[in-house]
């Protein structure tokens, strides 16, 4: 069946799920198709779920900031370190954007969730203050409204294309 424009591509649990606990990587890329990744310090969803903002630090992504300033394309991928469940989500365009108010507390919260499930992994305090610690510069918000929704979690589905559930 068809997908009707006004369907958003994420279902509800598809975005609790990008809330956290994940890790969050945001790729494009310039105009030769050079690629630019960073990492994100977490998102926020639209209630009506067709938006999604990722938090970008300026300092640690300018690259691929330079390159969403110029049109191109946009893919984030979620993963959950615990058990490595994993969504791709693309966007023709990413939109760079100020934080808005509360998107600082979404950082931290998104931050914790993060730290929480990695220590529980073994890894260590230090290791995940210094991870997460860019969280704390000067960040952006990039917008984008999905275009496509991808399972990536290792196994038979990987690479799979979501459609959105009726």
């Amino acid at each position: 069946m068809p997908q009707m424009k006004s369907d958003p591509l994420l279902d509800a649990k598809q975005a609790a799920f990008l809330g956290g606990p994940v890790a969050i990587n945001v790729a494009s890329h310039d105009a030769a198709q050079i690629p630019s990744i960073a990492r994100a310090y977490g998102c926020r969803i639209s209630a009506d779920r067709r938006e999604v903002v990722v938090f970008l630090s300026k300092r640690c992504a300018q690259a691929i900031l330079r390159d969403l300033a110029a049109g191109a394309p946009v893919a984030a991928v979620f993963s959950r370190p615990k058990t490595h469940e994993t969504l791709q989500i693309k966007g023709a365009r990413g939109r760079i954007q100020p934080l808005q108010a509360g998107d600082r507390a979404i950082m931290r919260a998104c931050g914790a969730a993060f730290s929480a499930e990695i220590m529980l992994l073994g890894y260590s305090a230090s290791f995940s203050d210094a991870l997460m610690a860019p969280a704390n510069d000067d960040a952006v918000g990039v917008a984008f409204m999905p275009d496509a929704v991808f399972e990536q979690t290792p196994g038979p589905k990987a690479g799979m294309r979501l459609e959105p559930k009726p």
